[in-house]
């Protein structure tokens, strides 16, 4: 009898990943239809929900249903819904919002390429190419301005919570210059500038996003008489002079591009500088179970990479730099302090 309890279970689990595209899927609908944000603080009834959201009641109760199995919301009695802690993250009208970053993990392009994943393990290099006739950056930005727009809001919430932790980490009291490469917005440096008033950023994105940076750091902005913004490509270049060089989920590209980023920031830097690489490790840490899902997807989409923990290693040492530190940064990040 036990071993039939557990062989069904295996096999229940087993099509739970296989249907894992639907739990995505409901997630994102939470989204769209903004659930989150018409759910009050106490309780609502589906009917209710729908005509708030503008949803048939019916097909509202089904998706709540089996978004409530899976933790993002909670049903109470019968028919009635309320917050937990993950469809509270998805209010899109709060600090701590991750309703862009679900936006962004779950836009309608993502789903063909996901189909071609055994393609990508068995060539190793991205599918996206294929599927929309041109490399993915480049298509995002020409093509699809608003999923662009997504992507730099998703950067900016998923940077938001990490700037606060890195901060408390992070020894500046001794630096007056801190490059922050492919920073996106620069929520990050914004969040430095303002811990230590002494210090003076660069932020160096592609010129589509620089131009679209947090207007705190542009000139005439609250931190603008502090800053330097550089439109350019660190695989190209880094044109900035710094005492800091911080490269926060920037190396997740190949190895060779990765080497290739950071001695670009050994030829800018003065001696003595310090690189501070900030990254998930898919092999590393409890977070390391999201890691290799982002490692997945950037490799369909890219190319790209989560390294493990002796692949980064690997990288900066090829780099020329010397391991001076190494900290968890929260439950997914980890922070490596080299010179």
């Amino acid at each position: 009898m036990g071993d039939d309890v557990a062989a069904d279970s295996a096999v229940a689990g087993l099509m739970e990943l296989a249907l894992g595209a639907a739990r995505a899927a409901a997630v994102r609908a939470a989204v769209t239809l903004l659930l989150p944000d018409a759910l009050g603080e106490t309780p609502m009834k589906v009917a209710d929900l729908a005509a708030a959201v503008g949803a048939d009641p019916e097909a509202l109760g089904r998706l709540l249903r089996s978004l409530a199995a899976h933790g993002v919301f909670t049903e109470r009695g019968t028919g009635r819904y309320a917050h937990t802690p993950l469809s509270l993250a998805l209010r899109t009208d709060t600090d701590d919002s991750l309703a862009d970053a679900v936006l962004w993990c779950t836009e309608p392009w993502n789903w063909a390429l996901w189909g071609d994943l055994g393609e990508a393990v068995r060539t190793g290099d991205e599918v996206f190419t294929a599927a929309y006739g041109s490399r993915f950056y480049q298509h995002l930005h020409r093509q699809w301005p608003e999923s662009a727009r997504v992507f730099d809001r998703a950067m900016t919430q998923q940077s938001r919570a990490a700037a606060v932790a890195l901060a408390d980490l992070l020894p500046l009291a001794d630096a007056g210059s801190l490059a922050d490469i492919g920073g996106g917005q620069g929520i990050v440096l914004v969040t430095l500038l303002r811990r230590h008033a002494g210090l003076r950023g660069y932020l160096l994105d592609l010129p589509s996003v620089i131009a679209n940076a947090d207007a705190r750091l542009r000139p005439g902005g609250e931190l603008g008489e502090r800053v330097e913004l550089v439109a350019g490509d660190c695989l190209v270049e880094i044109p900035a002079r710094a005492e800091v060089y911080l490269f926060k989920n920037v190396l997740g590209v190949d190895e060779d591009s990765s080497v290739r980023i950071l001695r670009n920031a050994v030829a800018a830097a003065p001696p003595g500088a310090r690189m501070v690489i900030v990254e998930n490790l898919a092999d590393e840490g409890v977070g390391s179970r999201l890691a290799t899902l982002m490692d997945l997807r950037m490799l369909v989409v890219t190319g790209g990479r989560k390294h493990t923990w002796a692949g980064l290693l690997g990288v900066i040492r090829r780099a020329g730099l010397t391991v001076r530190e190494v900290r968890p940064v929260d439950a997914t990040l980890h922070m490596i302090v080299a010179s």
